[in-house]
């Protein structure tokens, strides 16, 4: 365990370092199947199905019902921010990983559930936004401790692969809830009881449909994975002291090894524009590029099938090039492809005879866009583990969700910013495009902070002091 009294000759090891220098082939699929299971509370709950039903006007219109939905979500999400590294590090201490993530991905579970009273009228509007603020803030806990699993089931050869591996099985599990999802309540191909409009039954049960997805995909992980051996280390400390050993610990941090709290910060910065290009998308399809729902559908479905294949070839190339290079890499593709969105827009061109129209320029650059996003995701969680001192990974992923928090208002409002100082200068319906310019400012932002961090195999890892 690393301690402020470790030998000064000594270089303090990691949590990968530390672990299993084997693979095992069956820990890796079960922690996987987490990922998958989890795409039905992401994808199905808060992306695409029950929010579009919490904001509809069956909820007292759509702005009001909007308003409620992301004030309760910015409510979430400063929990999470203030949480996160402690139940991070309590769980690290009380060698109750497993048992956090379980727990956490019950509770997650059980609220979802519960989105099954939710009835299309504006009295359950309250109840609707406070389940899914409060699966968010659950999420985001057991997030936390499946993250850290990743240095227990990978070893240093194949830590990228292995989290290229995880990103994808939860995007090809996005896909299968969503379609199955289309096919049984949204758009059923057959006549049953569960695609009964009335009262929104058919979305209510998109509710019990995804707290069973998760519940089910969720359990390989608790039986095939290890529980961590229970240290001293803050295992005894109250609830409020735990953040006195914090902030001691992210001040040993940034003296001992200073590139873990700038790849941090550089990391909050460039995921904040990863998770903008996935949030703004499908607005960018319909509002510049005139994509009816079925096309923004069928887009997000490809688009995911290309970040998973993103991600699990990213894996590979960071296991032999390192992580930050795949990371750089990644943000250099997605700014190379949003210039040419930005660029050519929604017009038609013509090229060596061929016409080359505004759907065509989204289609393929856009899909570029979901290929890079993978790979940048999954060597940012590698490019952590490899750093997190021995027993600490909890702990660290904490940070990694709080920072990730704190900075999350950063490519919204850059994107609002640059739809609102184009509106004036371009034809109307044409200002939109350019909020990806934002996107672009926060991803430029995020590469070159990152430029600085060290890569892992050249970065000291932290000598943490005991409680």
């Amino acid at each position: 365990m690393n301690s402020a009294a470790a030998p000064e000759a000594m270089r303090p090891s990691s949590d990968l370092e530390s672990g299993s220098h084997a693979p095992h082939k069956g820990r890796i699929l079960a922690w996987a199947a987490w990922d998958w299971g989890s795409a039905a509370f992401n994808a199905v709950m808060t992306t695409f199905v029950f929010t579009v039903y919490l904001t509809s006007n069956a909820f007292g219109g759509e702005d009001q019902a909007s308003a409620v939905l992301g004030g309760a979500l910015a409510v979430a999400g400063a929990a999470v921010a203030l949480l996160a590294p402690v139940t991070g590090q309590r769980s690290d201490a009380g060698g109750r990983r497993k048992l956090w993530l379980g727990v956490n991905t019950v509770a997650v579970a059980l609220l979802t559930a519960l989105c099954f009273f939710v009835f299309p009228r504006p009295e359950f509007l309250l109840l609707g936004v406070t389940l899914i603020a409060l699966g968010n803030v659950f999420f985001e806990f057991a997030g936390v401790n499946y993250n850290a699993m990743l240095a227990q089931i990978s070893t240093p050869l194949n830590i990228g692969k292995v989290s290229g591996f995880g990103w994808g099985m939860g995007y090809l599990g996005g896909i299968v809830a969503l379609l199955l999802v289309l096919q049984l309540f949204v758009q059923p191909s057959f006549a049953w009881f569960g695609a009964s409009t009335e009262d929104g039954l058919n979305i209510r049960l998109v509710a019990v449909f995804s707290a069973l997805w998760f519940v089910v995909f969720a359990l390989p992980v608790l039986f095939a994975v290890p529980e961590l051996p229970k240290t001293r280390q803050g295992a005894g400390l109250g609830f409020l002291a735990s953040y006195g050993l914090l902030v001691r610990r992210i001040k040993a941090i940034y003296r001992t090894s200073p590139h873990t709290i700038y790849f941090l910060l550089a990391s909050a910065v460039f995921r904040d524009g990863l998770a903008a290009v996935f949030t703004f998308g499908g607005i960018n399809a319909a509002g510049t590029f005139g994509f009816e729902l079925k096309d923004v559908i069928f887009f997000a479905i490809f688009g995911n099938v290309v970040a998973a294949v993103g991600a699990i070839a990213g894996g590979f190339l960071d296991d032999r090039v390192g992580p930050k290079a795949v990371i750089m890499g990644s943000l250099l593709g997605l700014l190379l492809a949003g210039s040419v969105i930005v660029a050519l827009g929604n017009g038609s061109y013509s090229f060596f005879g061929m016409e080359w129209a505004g759907t065509t320029t989204f289609w393929i650059f856009g899909l570029f866009l979901c290929l890079f996003v993978g790979p940048a995701q999954s060597s940012s969680r590698a490019f952590l583990a490899r750093l997190a001192p021995q027993g600490e990974s909890g702990e660290l992923f904490g940070l990694y969700a709080t920072t990730g928090r704190a900075v999350s208002f950063l490519a919204p409002a850059l994107f609002t910013l640059c739809i609102a100082v184009a509106a004036p200068l371009v034809e109307p319906g044409e200002a939109q495009r350019w909020g990806i310019l934002g996107i672009m400012v926060v991803l430029l932002a995020g590469l070159l902070l990152l430029l600085r961090v060290k890569a892992p195999d050249q970065a000291e890892i932290a000598v943490v002091p005991a409680a």
